[in-house]
């Protein structure tokens, strides 16, 4: 029989909210059995508390965010992954600001300080989930499709095809969760540098740094453009390599992003609060798909 598990002592990790770009201290305390994950808003009067369950997703703009009441947390897949990956079932997170840290741009820092502190039996049996039957979401006009399918073990599926030649087809495939750490959890988050320049118009990554993601150039910009990014990053020098990406950044897998993509996945589905005995095949996910289909499996999941 396995049992629930939870951290064997507090851990506190400091850094900068990728969107909100305010600096934010939060700290992993151990949770009892049944407790699942709770995050709670110290910086609040009152402290208040949201559970992460699928039914508090309220946003999915630029991450996956949750609200209970006055306690809003936003940007958590990252945490949640780890939590999933090292079989973490019971977490009290205390948030001094709205957003976790961007650290690295992927479930690095948190797997790395959960492994070191050590993790915890507790006294209660862990209970999985899976489906009576084969459950899909979709949304076909961005050929994003989602399937689960009932199983007496994890396994997940994800291709991506951004239709680029700096980015086309990927897969990355994840046998058992256990597999998390080494071949996942330090695979960071992505994005094409016409994007980035919108987000930037727009103030809409106040924490952002070349050094928490991956940026792919799909057009070789003017020397200016490079010349604002590096201002804007605070950094010498910005050029573009042969691999079409900033030169930030040296890829950890070759198909890093389509492995940061599962990564998201799995942590966006422990917002069901259960280890899945399932196969997931996933085609193009984002957190709006991801979070949907969450709420679609809770409404037909199976205990185990």
């Amino acid at each position: 029989m396995n049992f629930q598990t939870t951290i064997m002592s507090p851990i506190s990790i400091s850094g900068k909210g990728l969107h909100t770009g305010q600096q934010v201290t939060v700290t992993l305390e151990p949770a009892p059995a049944d407790s699942g994950i709770q995050f709670m808003r110290v910086d609040l009067p009152g402290c208040p508390e949201v559970k992460a369950c699928p039914e508090n997703v309220f946003d999915t703009s630029r991450g996956t965010a949750i609200k209970d009441g006055p306690a809003e947390v936003y940007t958590i897949e990252h945490l949640m992954a780890a939590l999933a990956g090292l079989s973490l079932d019971n977490l009290l997170v205390k948030m001094m600001g709205p957003e976790t840290p961007i650290l690295d741009g992927s479930s690095r820092v948190y797997v790395e300080l959960i492994k070191e502190v050590g993790v915890k039996e507790l006294d209660q049996p862990r209970h999985y989930a899976t489906v009576k039957e084969e459950i899909s979401f979709s949304i076909p006009e961005q050929q994003i499709k989602l399937t689960i399918k009932p199983a007496d073990h994890f396994k997940m599926t994800v291709n991506v095809d951004y239709g680029t030649k700096v980015l086309s087809a990927q897969q990355a495939v994840l046998n058992n969760l256990e597999d998390f750490y080494p071949e996942v959890y330090n695979c960071r988050t992505f994005v094409f540098l016409n994007e980035l320049q919108f987000l930037i118009q727009n103030n809409l990554i106040r924490g952002g740094d070349v050094d928490n993601a991956i940026v792919f150039v799909d057009k070789i910009p003017e020397k200016a453009v490079l010349k604002q990014l590096a201002l804007f990053f605070n950094k010498q020098d910005i050029t573009v390599t042969p691999d079409h990406v900033l030169n930030n950044i040296t890829l950890r897998h070759p198909n890093e992003p389509a492995r940061h993509k599962l990564l998201d996945l799995i942590g966006d589905l422990y917002l069901l609060g259960y280890p899945l005995r399932a196969e997931i095949l996933a085609s193009r996910p984002g957190h709006l798909a991801n979070t949907s289909f969450a709420k679609k499996i809770k409404e037909n999941i199976i205990l185990l």
